[in-house]
């Protein structure tokens, strides 16, 4: 078992040890202050903070994690006896907010915790990411879980809790297991456990697998899963942080508010409050995904512009396409046009301000070949696959809200289905229980608002501009067709006719709108009309 003094040995040696072990790898360098970043220009403009270890170190390997840092600042807090409310009063002051979804000040929610005199209370680390296209925490946890086991038991210290619960989806394997072995660890090493480092202070953690149900990354409904029940959320007559895992009082935070917590302790709270704006301080994490030409994580300053995420750091868009739109906030997030992202930054006020959200940090970039009627289609179905159905405003509201969106794609929809559209929305958004139904409906109001003209086409004229919705677009055969037959032997419904040397004709009765004939057709003599 480590004491104080051996775990800052232990750093001073495991540093020169992994300094000469990244010393033989050529992505990786060592700043004037010690640390090591990855030399890639894509890391060039991020602020790595939560993600500073993913990708340079062992996340086996504890001594590589010491060597970083890990649990140093625990230790400075347990031998300099640093009261709970110091530490909260620590956090408040950083200005740290929920990186979850809602933003919440996390100082606000541990002092809650803190004020309730009772012999048990939790810590829960929420690492149920079930956004489409979204790994931000996955990657902390498989890369560098022991900044995660870390900042929980600082929040265990500084709220009086002696558990902690990580739960974490079933379908991350390789988080699962390294945090498995983390936490095997750092019971080893004295770092979780009973009288950590010889104090008086005794906190373990314990893992909970979620099966896949995207409700559950919402808090209450968290805390039922892992007390056995149905995820789905409570009535909220009271705060978790009152009475919340087992009636007891219960601070839940997500994987990346966590691995936050370490570096403000270390740091300190003026070095956080230098990074991001007034507001929203410290970095945020993006998953890039969608039509850029560098799709992946992307740790940056609050009040950093979205130009400047897609265009200097993710390559700007592909094949040279026109950008349409940038989803933030996953499902649940609001679509932003082209002309609002110079001007849109990325912190919690500024995307609220426009009918967007943060999120978790989820962000899909569209070109134009995207519907925005059928984007808002896919996350509406998205949602209504993965609502628990307690509350009937998200379970059938909901419902309804896709049945109109699929009726616009098909054709179908009417004009004054676009104002009934508008108020469900907002009823929805008024009146659900929880998160996901109270946001459900951004991707449907941010595209009605940006985008109506794309509503009416599909309405009125019966028409998507941009050739997505295959029962508003038809394939039509030009004059300059050289009679190859490639379309007509690739077509998997046989519905285009002619002769060898001869113009070609599709029979729009059979045709399925597949696009196989606009791909194959070597003189572009297919047009989308």
């Amino acid at each position: 078992m480590l004491t104080y003094n051996s775990l800052r040995q232990l750093r001073d040696t495991a540093n020169l040890e992994l300094k000469n072990k990244l010393a033989q790898r050529e992505d990786v360098g060592i700043k004037e202050d010690g640390s090591f970043y990855l030399t890639d220009p894509y890391f060039a403009k991020q602020t790595r903070v939560a993600l500073r270890n993913c990708g340079i170190i062992d996340p086996l390997a504890i001594d590589e994690s010491i060597a970083t840092g890990a649990y140093i600042a625990l230790a400075d807090l347990l031998e300099n006896d640093v009261p709970g409310p110091q530490i909260v009063e620590d956090i408040t002051r950083s200005g740290l907010r929920g990186r979850g979804g809602a933003g919440f000040s996390t100082g606000r929610k541990w002092a809650e915790a803190l004020k309730y005199d009772v012999e048990q209370k939790y810590i829960i680390c929420n690492g149920d990411e079930g956004d489409p296209g979204a790994y931000m925490d996955r990657s902390i946890l498989e890369q560098d879980p022991h900044c995660i086991l870390e900042g929980m038991a600082i929040g265990g210290l500084a709220i009086g809790a002696n558990k902690g619960y990580i739960y974490v989806r079933a379908e991350y394997p390789i988080a699962v297991k390294n945090l498995k072995v983390a936490i095997e660890q750092a019971h080893e090493y004295g770092l979780l456990g009973d009288n950590i480092l010889g104090s008086d202070f005794s906190f373990d953690i314990e893992l909970r697998l979620g099966a896949g149900a995207f409700v559950c990354g919402e808090a209450t409904a968290l805390i039922e899963s892992i007390e056995g029940h149905r995820g789905m959320p409570r009535y909220k007559k009271f705060r978790t942080a009152h009475k919340g895992l087992f009636q007891k009082p219960t601070v839940l935070n997500n994987v990346e508010t966590f691995a936050n917590v370490h570096m403000i302790m270390l740091n300190g709270v003026d070095w956080f409050r230098s990074i991001g704006t007034e507001e929203s301080t410290g970095t945020k994490v993006f998953s890039v995904v969608g039509k850029v030409n560098l799709a992946g994580l992307v740790e940056v300053p609050m009040g950093t512009s979205l130009d400047e995420i897609i265009y200097d750091i993710s390559g700007g868009i592909r094949d040279n396409k026109e950008l349409k739109a940038v989803q933030t906030g996953g499902p649940s997030g609001g679509c932003i046009p082209a002309e609002l992202i110079s001007e849109t930054h990325v912190d919690f006020e500024s995307l609220e301000a426009i009918g967007s959200i943060m999120g978790s940090g989820g962000m899909v970039v569209m070109d134009e070949d995207d519907c925005m009627v059928d984007i808002a289609r896919f996350f509406m179905e998205f949602t209504v696959e993965e609502s628990c159905g307690k509350c009937t405003p998200c379970r059938i509201g909901n419902k309804r809200v896709l049945e109109m969106l699929e009726r616009f794609v098909e054709g179908k929809g009417e004009e004054k289905d676009l104002k009934y559209l508008g108020d469900l929305c907002v009823v929805i958004r008024d009146t659900s229980l929880c998160g996901l139904g109270q946001a459900a409906c951004n991707p449907v109001m941010s595209t009605m608002k940006y985008f109506r003209d794309e509503y009416l086409s599909h309405i009125v004229d019966h028409r998507c501009p941009a050739g997505i919705c295959s029962a508003l677009t038809a394939y039509e055969v030009e004059e300059n067709c050289i009679g190859c037959g490639l379309c007509k032997v690739n077509c998997p419904v046989q519905c285009i006719s002619g002769e060898r040397k001869e113009r070609h004709f599709i029979d729009q009765e059979i045709c399925i709108r597949c696009g196989v004939c606009f791909e194959k057709c070597p003189v572009n003599a297919i047009a989308l009309v």
